[in-house]
């Protein structure tokens, strides 16, 4: 890793909640419950993303582009890539963890048959993902995800700064 461009990840079939997670943080990570080991394979080389695995056997084939998780918890996985790639902070709300899609702000007037209109009047960040049409904004439990993340390993977090899905 460079210290600039954060690292492109993509996830074997094992690790769904890992690359929800990843992608609430901010972090590009592809993921399908239907990709072979040689389709990862492949689009880990010819897409330049590290390989997140829990599989020997893969990460073999993938090494030295590949992870290989040793813990079964999703906190201890996120600190596992923490301390990998030397992550230190992370920026939602830019992806969809659904889609992996990177949102879009949009207008709350917008969004008046989206959003319960309580949410509408408490909240003024709102954003919406092009690629599967969930709409995201600031919500009342912000303070989980920052607390899973301290816990996985982030340092020097700002619960202020950043947003999260509702």
């Amino acid at each position: 890793m460079d210290g600039k461009t954060p690292p492109r990840f993509i996830a074997d079939a094992m690790l769904g909640k890992l690359a929800r997670w990843l992608r609430i943080f901010g972090f590009d990570v592809e993921y399908s419950k239907r990709s072979s080991d040689e389709d990862l394979l492949k689009r880990t080389l010819s897409e330049g993303r590290i390989l997140l695995t829990r599989d020997r056997d893969l990460h073999r084939k993938a090494f030295p582009h590949s992870l290989l998780l040793a813990s079964m918890e999703l906190e201890e996985q996120l600190g596992e890539v923490i301390e990998a790639f030397g992550l230190s902070s992370y920026d939602p709300p830019t992806r969809c963890p659904i889609c992996n899609t990177i949102l879009k702000e949009v207008k709350r007037e917008d969004l008046t048959s989206q959003v319960p209109k309580s949410s509408l009047e408490r909240y003024d960040d709102f954003y919406i993902c092009p690629g599967c049409g969930k709409v995201y904004w600031h919500g009342s439990h912000w303070e989980r995800i920052v607390s899973r993340a301290r816990r996985a390993g982030f340092p020097n977090l700002d619960p202020d700064s950043t947003d999260n899905e509702e």
